[in-house]
């Protein structure tokens, strides 16, 4: 008969077997920016940019420095250094989004799939909060140079509870983290989601699932 500590220590192997395959792959090389214009089939990254037209300008953005506009119905804009925008940050496991906030303004609840989030508020008053698969809610206020983790794959949002304009930075431990926000997904989706699944889903008519739809028209 298998002993305990043989099935405990096989459970220990799988748990980490499955934590490695879904974090982003370790590099094998010193560097691999990304060649964002290669046909290539990107698998897990971009191909490398031969080495030496690798540059010292490849390593630096100043993708998040500006403000960006926050003038849309949720008064949130955010600025992304993932590897599209950033490509020395190809197969290093990272990356870094700006969001501001106008007074009020929601970044909507969302997930990230591949990767965990770490919030540094800049400025302002934020409330983060995220919900489990036992839909419990964990939120705190945050405030300037305040951190607040979100763990991998789970719903979150970010709310600005003080008076003035707010802004964070998130970093992730992806250099492509995945965005789904599910009120686009729903919504927004093209094709369209059927009437029908949407209508049962929210326990609505048709006419009150239309007027929804209607508001997210141009997103």
């Amino acid at each position: 008969m298998t002993s305990s500590r043989s099935v405990v220590l096989r459970v220990l192997v799988a748990v980490a077997v499955v934590a490695a395959a879904v974090a982003d792959s370790p590099p094998l090389q010193d560097i691999c920016v990304a060649d964002l214009r290669s046909n290539a089939t990107a698998v897990d990254g971009f191909p490398c940019k031969p080495a030496a037209s690798v540059v010292s300008d490849d390593f630096f953005s100043d993708a998040i420095v500006s403000a960006p506009s926050t003038s849309n119905p949720f008064g949130v804009n955010s600025t992304r250094a993932t590897v599209s925008a950033f490509p020395g940050l190809n197969t290093l496991g990272l990356s870094i989004t700006r969001t501001d906030l106008a007074p009020g303004g929601l970044n909507p609840p969302h997930s990230h799939p591949r990767a965990s989030e770490l919030v540094l508020v800049l400025s302002g008053e934020v409330m983060v909060g995220f919900t489990t698969a036992t839909n419990r809610l964990f939120s705190r206020v945050v405030r300037e140079k305040e951190l607040f983790v979100v763990p991998r794959g789970l719903q979150h949002f970010q709310l600005n509870v003080g008076e003035g304009n707010a802004s964070f930075v998130a970093m992730f431990d992806s250099q492509s983290p995945g965005l789904v926000t599910p009120t686009f997904a729903l919504f927004a989706s093209q094709p369209p989601m059927p009437m029908e699944v949407l209508a049962k889903t929210f326990l609505m008519g048709e006419d009150e699932v239309g007027a929804i739809k209607s508001k997210f028209a141009g997103f």
